[in-house]
């Protein structure tokens, strides 16, 4: 998948559950490890658990791959 469709998701799927201070970083320069890092934050932990839950999910929906997710239970 593209990394820009890849970003778009993100974004939306963030924005779907109202997540806030949403910045998208260009890593491209910095590392061969990945291309973006996306941050966003939330009101509250269970806001924060369904934006991941989210982000995942329309990743999926879109025919990507999550490989792996960390800090669910923090």
């Amino acid at each position: 998948m593209d990394v820009r469709k890849l970003q778009k998701i993100v974004v939306a799927a963030l924005e779907d559950i109202k997540g806030k201070d949403i910045e998208v970083i260009n890593t491209t320069r910095l590392t061969s490890l990945f291309d973006r890092i996306v941050i966003a934050s939330g009101d509250s932990n269970r806001q924060v658990k369904a934006l991941a839950r989210n982000v995942q999910e329309k990743v999926r929906e879109a025919g990507g791959e999550v490989v792996s997710v960390e800090g669910e239970e923090n």
